[in-house]
């Protein structure tokens, strides 16, 4: 699928052979904030989500890619739509990368093929990102994708015992 392909990096629906490197992620506390995860994720678990992510996103009201470098085929990140409502046109976007492939561009170029599928593809009219205040990366991310901050959340995030405040980011597809 050329939609999903860029320059370094393509998007891909999650294989089983995936299970090593979601297990990885998903159980490194680093993204738990950021992913809202409090207790670690078994390989069963895993292994069942995996079997379910075949659901179409309009069924599951989520889709979740593995970003994948073009020149080795390894697996360094993932890529979410969440909260997918085809009604209202609208999707959260979420990323998380692993920290050995962070500061290459690889973020930006996956964010950029997502934002051109989203709109393209699934006719979303808008997408939203939920950024804590203190994640300088992700807020430059998202703005130099001319994502507006249109809110914050106060004290909405309980992290290393405090409150901080969340921004809520939201790119309109004036197109």
């Amino acid at each position: 699928m050329q939609t999903l392909v860029g320059q370094n990096i393509s998007l891909r629906a999650i294989e089983p052979e995936d299970l090593d490197f979601l297990f990885q992620i998903e159980n490194n506390e680093i993204f738990w904030e950021v992913s809202h995860t409090q207790t670690p994720f078994s390989k069963f678990l895993l292994k069942q989500y995996i079997e379910n992510c075949h659901l179409d996103i309009y069924e599951a009201k989520q889709l979740r890619l593995v970003i994948e470098e073009s020149s080795n085929k390894q697996q360094i990140g993932l890529i979410d739509l969440f909260d997918f409502n085809p009604q209202h046109k609208r999707a959260g976007i979420g990323i998380v990368l692993h920290e050995n492939y962070q500061h290459n561009g690889f973020a930006s170029e996956a964010l950029s093929i997502l934002l051109n599928y989203s709109f393209t593809n699934l006719n979303l009219h808008q997408l939203f990102a939920n950024i804590a205040i203190d994640n300088q990366k992700s807020i430059s991310l998202f703005k130099k994708h001319h994502f507006k901050q249109v809110g914050i959340k106060k004290d909405w995030l309980f992290s290393k015992g405090d409150f901080k405040d969340e921004l809520l980011f939201q790119l309109i597809n004036e197109k």
